[in-house]
């Protein structure tokens, strides 16, 4: 078998990652961040050297990226087993983020819980700095005392799940999640199966589609600096009262300018910023 694989920056990581959800022939792709080097990576796999060849030629005619493209011959391996090098369980407090292949032998402390990731890009490792900083924020709003089974979620740009599926496992019970990617909420209706949390209500739709008119208590917004930005007023107005407003996707050299934004819609009693690495994170909790 053989391997294209090369690393990105952040902006062809997401060029790419759009890529690989609505282009056929796509599927010997995955991307995967190395949180530790702080790198992103795309990699395929093919049978044969020709493949690859032919596969190097399809990917640079959907994208041109600064770095080149490398090919080599992988071990007596598939993709899937070439992915696990790079796929270690992580866990942020008692939350715990493991492989699928791992879970008839990873073993969990008691009263901990486990995502159940599959490899490639149907869901990735979901180490991210994005997703570490939401998940912290999920875990900040359970141990506020809040009712969890009570409170009502949603997740905004839902993507592979993730996000909605780790609030499940922190007892969550009345979540929603939404994408405009209908491959991407498929994928997530998937996941949240293998996880054990179907209840969770998945919909293909935007923000205006999307957000609930009885008011979210939690509200994920893992998007981007100008897409949260542009849509302020909707996302501020989808709160219920004493509902916690948690925006991420954000760089850090993005983030003042945000937090300022929503500042100014003076509805606000506590608005904390939170920062991992380069990207930041934005709390705001509405006046009940």
């Amino acid at each position: 078998m053989f391997e294209l694989k090369a690393k990105l920056t952040r902006e062809e990581f997401e060029i790419v990652e759009n890529l690989i959800f609505e282009s056929e022939g796509m599927e010997h792709w995955n991307l995967y961040e190395n949180f530790d080097n702080k790198g992103f990576w795309a990699q395929g796999v093919y049978n044969t050297e020709a493949e690859a060849i032919a596969g190097k030629a399809e990917f640079q005619g959907l994208i041109q990226i600064a770095e080149e493209l490398k090919i080599a011959e992988l071990e007596d391996k598939d993709w899937k087993e070439s992915y696990k090098e790079h796929f270690k369980p992580w866990a942020i407090g008692e939350l715990h983020w493991a492989p699928l292949w791992l879970k008839d032998e990873y073993e969990l402390p008691v009263g901990h819980e486990a995502v159940w990731l599959d490899p490639g890009m149907a869901f990735g490792t979901g180490n991210h700095g994005t997703t570490r900083l939401c998940v912290e924020q999920l875990i900040a709003f359970k141990e506020s005392g809040r009712d969890t089974k009570a409170a009502r979620l949603a997740d905004a740009g839902c993507g592979s799940g993730i996000l909605a599926i780790s609030a499940a496992k922190l007892g969550f019970e009345q979540i929603q999640g939404f994408d405009i990617d209908g491959d991407a909420v498929r994928i997530a209706e998937e996941n949240a199966e293998i996880n054990g949390v179907s209840e969770i209500r998945f919909s293909v739709g935007g923000l205006e589609k999307g957000l609930s008119a009885e008011g979210s208590d939690c509200l994920l917004a893992n998007i981007l600096a100008n897409i949260l930005v542009q849509n302020s007023e909707l996302l501020i107005d989808s709160m219920a009262p004493g509902g916690w407003l948690i925006l991420s996707g954000i760089l850090g050299t993005e983030v003042e300018e945000v937090a300022d934004h929503f500042r100014k819609a003076d509805c606000w009693t506590n608005l904390q910023i939170d920062t991992l690495d380069e990207w930041a994170s934005v709390r705001l909790e509405k006046v009940r």
